[in-house]
């Protein structure tokens, strides 16, 4: 194995990335799986994608001239809010195209992930799952905490909102459902549903988001050319 290919298993090994070699575009593939891990460490048996890995990988791929395209797949059951609303910003500013791919489930913070990359994709099983801003350990009881709570929501909800095509109104309306989980408030959509809605650009595979992020890079060299 030579320099470049132990490179390459560490970064797939490690933080679940890889750089493909022998293709038409050179394209970086980026997954978010499991929990995103913020300012707390989790438990050793958890699947966690950890911010501390995703963000200087983003900068880096923005400002590598050899990266053409970048592919985000998504298979997350959500975790730290800020954080993963943090990598969600910073994917929807690269100039990079980028399209994400999304893969089971994209849960809560899972969500606006999705929507960051300029083309979105679900597969026909995968679902996604939205529900209220929520959070563990001590809560105080008092006006502010219900303040924060909802003005976290609504930096949440315009993130989406800017980023897709959903109408707010149809989101909140998700969010608030009492009818459809047992044990929480909120909703699940499923592929075909989060398209028709318009919060996923496409239903599509792998073969669909690549051929997707090619014609993006082929555009974007057109117009500089």
């Amino acid at each position: 194995m030579n320099g470049e290919d132990e490179k390459n298993f560490d970064e797939i090994r490690d933080n679940g990335e890889t750089v493909s070699q022998n293709a038409k575009h050179l394209i970086h593939c980026l997954t978010v799986i499991g929990q995103i891990e913020g300012h707390y460490v989790l438990a050793e048996q958890n699947k966690t994608t950890k911010y501390e890995h995703i963000i200087p990988a983003l900068v880096a791929i923005e400002q590598d001239r050899s990266v053409e395209g970048l592919l985000i797949v998504l298979n997350t059951v959500g975790g730290d809010v800020e954080a993963g609303l943090a990598i969600a910003e910073l994917i929807a500013g690269m100039k990079t195209p980028t399209v994400s791919l999304v893969l089971g489930g994209g849960h809560s913070i899972g969500v606006p992930l999705a929507v960051s990359a300029k083309h979105s994709f679900i597969v026909p099983s995968a679902s996604m799952t939205i529900h209220p801003v929520r959070m563990n350990g001590t809560v105080l009881g008092v006006p502010q905490t219900l303040d924060y709570f909802e003005k976290m929501q609504d930096r949440i909800i315009s993130f989406i909102t800017d980023n897709s095509r959903i109408m707010e109104n149809n989101l909140r309306e998700l969010m608030m459902n009492t009818q459809e989980l047992v044990l929480d408030v909120g909703s699940v959509l499923e592929g075909a549903d989060a398209v028709k809605l318009g919060l996923i650009d496409e239903l599509g595979g792998l073969s669909d988001a690549m051929e997707c992020l090619y014609k993006m890079i082929e555009n974007t060299e057109k117009r500089y050319k």
